[in-house]
């Protein structure tokens, strides 16, 4: 084994190997979806996401103050790719092909097959998403498919591969999340 040094340009990617997401939000019968690599934990019960300035969902989250991280699934690839390479500025009708639903309360499509649904209030921070594109959210619901997520765990060993989460490590490189190993609490520890 050799220990080499990391570009540091790209250093960001030994920790970005949690889950690829999508983002939707809704403002004034106005809605959308978006891929989302940059998404992660924030605190207990806050989600931190970057959305460019380019993106048309950034919109709606500013006017709105509200969005939905969703956590897609090995069978959903091809929906993730397709949000993430169109714009509804060049495709106006690029919802109409996608399976979204509506939960009570939250007037926010979701799209569904996910592995999970977090809705989230902007905490607002100006500095952050004008300087940054970084959003935090404070988690107001959040559902899960209990084929993969019970009780507060993940249970993939449990699933079929194709409600795997998926996981983007760059160049157009995602892995399926993998099989699950308990592990002592340290060496000479039961």
């Amino acid at each position: 084994m050799a220990i080499k040094p990391v570009e540091l340009s790209k250093a960001y990617r030994l920790l970005q190997v949690g889950p690829t997401t999508m983002i939707s939000a809704k403002h004034d019968g106005d809605e959308n979806v978006m891929a989302a690599a940059w998404v992660g934990i924030g605190g207990p019960n806050k989600v931190v996401a970057y959305i460019g300035k380019q993106a048309d969902t950034r919109q709606l989250v500013e006017k709105s103050g509200y969005f939905v991280v969703h956590i897609p699934t090995a069978q959903q690839m091809e929906i993730v790719l397709f949000v993430g390479e169109h714009s509804k500025n060049t495709m106006p009708n690029k919802l109409d092909s996608l399976p979204l639903f509506y939960q009570e309360e939250f007037d926010i499509p979701m799209v569904e097959g996910c592995a999970g649904w977090l809705v989230c209030k902007v905490i607002p921070n100006s500095h952050q998403e004008q300087n940054f594109d970084l959003f935090m959210g404070e988690i107001v619901a959040a559902w899960s498919d209990d084929r993969v997520f019970k009780n507060g765990h993940w249970i993939f060993d449990d699933a079929p591969d194709e409600l795997r989460t998926v996981h983007y490590v760059a160049g157009g490189q995602f892995y399926a999340i993998g099989k699950g190993t308990k592990f002592n609490h340290g060496p000479g520890v039961d």
